[in-house]
């Protein structure tokens, strides 16, 4: 259990990041392309991918695809952070798992069980109280983790695309991968530097490091949580998922003082039944 505590600390570290990055002088660009550049570097060191194998692959479409998604729409789950906090952002991240199983039920025609389809019923409900914020204002703050939901939901599918590919294997893909977000994200630094005449600062650098270093150990453990759990990975994605709403949800309310409505959560508790029942439909068929 060691690797998903340790994965599920460094999800929820991302978050805590993005929301203590709240100088005039902060750049979230700058931040995700340092993160790139540590991630990347990591990736090589941890996992050796072969880059010359992968160069001649035929899954260019599904690799650039995820190069643009991935800095994107980290980009705007840094603006949810900060606008609407860790814990509706992750369980918004977290429920974004909705998206390949529909695409899985709607496009693959894949057999659904009772318990996948009761985890369904129970996770759009929870999704909406989640979100739900008492304003006096007229707000259109939800976009952001609608958008984060959405995002990382297609995201998701994409990998396990990706995780299906015979050649190159999936360590080498996500280092091709995090090479294309690097290359994206430097030339949207550089476009600010250049154009918008925005300053480097180190911060940002530190910020991103530190992220980096978070981002990469999320999924380097959340890997070894699977191979130590191979012979049931409900285990894992239960943990996982359940893991990160609640550790974002204490983190959010006893570090940050953000506030939660009792729609809130209730929300939050609809959605880690949801969790559990989809965990069981992986269990039982």
């Amino acid at each position: 259990m060691l690797y998903i505590v340790l994965s599920i600390l460094c999800s929820v570290s991302v978050g805590i990041i993005f929301k203590t990055a709240r100088c005039s002088t902060i750049r979230n660009t700058q931040i995700i392309f340092c993160n790139y550049v540590v991630a990347l570097l990591l990736c090589y060191l941890f996992f050796e991918p072969e880059p010359s194998v992968a160069l001649y692959t035929s899954h260019w479409g599904i690799y650039t695809a995820l190069m643009i998604l991935l800095p994107s729409i980290f980009l705007f789950l840094a603006f949810s952070v900060k606008h609407v906090g860790i814990v509706r952002t992750d369980a918004a991240q977290r429920l974004s798992l909705f998206i390949p199983i529909l695409a899985a039920w709607f496009i693959f025609k894949e057999e659904f069980s009772t318990y996948k389809v009761m985890g369904l019923i129970a996770g759009f409900p929870a999704l909406m109280l989640i979100l739900s914020k008492k304003s006096e204002k007229p707000t259109r703050e939800w976009i952001y983790p609608a958008i984060v939901l959405i995002g990382f939901g297609i995201v998701d599918t994409l990998f396990k695309k990706v995780a299906l590919f015979p050649a190159p294997d999936y360590t080498t893909s996500l280092f091709m991968i995090f090479l294309g977000a690097l290359i994206i994200t430097f030339s949207a630094v550089l476009y600010e530097v250049v154009f918008l005449k925005k300053k480097i600062n180190a911060m940002n650098f530190a910020y991103g490091a530190l992220v980096g270093i978070f981002n990469f150990g999320n999924i380097l453990f959340y890997l070894q949580a699977h191979k130590q759990f191979a012979q049931n990975p409900s285990t894992v994605f239960a943990a996982m998922n359940m893991g990160v709403i609640v550790t974002g949800s204490v983190a959010g309310v006893l570090i940050f003082d953000e506030k939660l409505s009792v729609r809130n959560y209730a929300g939050i508790i609809l959605a880690l039944v949801a969790i559990v029942l989809i965990a069981l439909s992986q269990i039982f068929g």
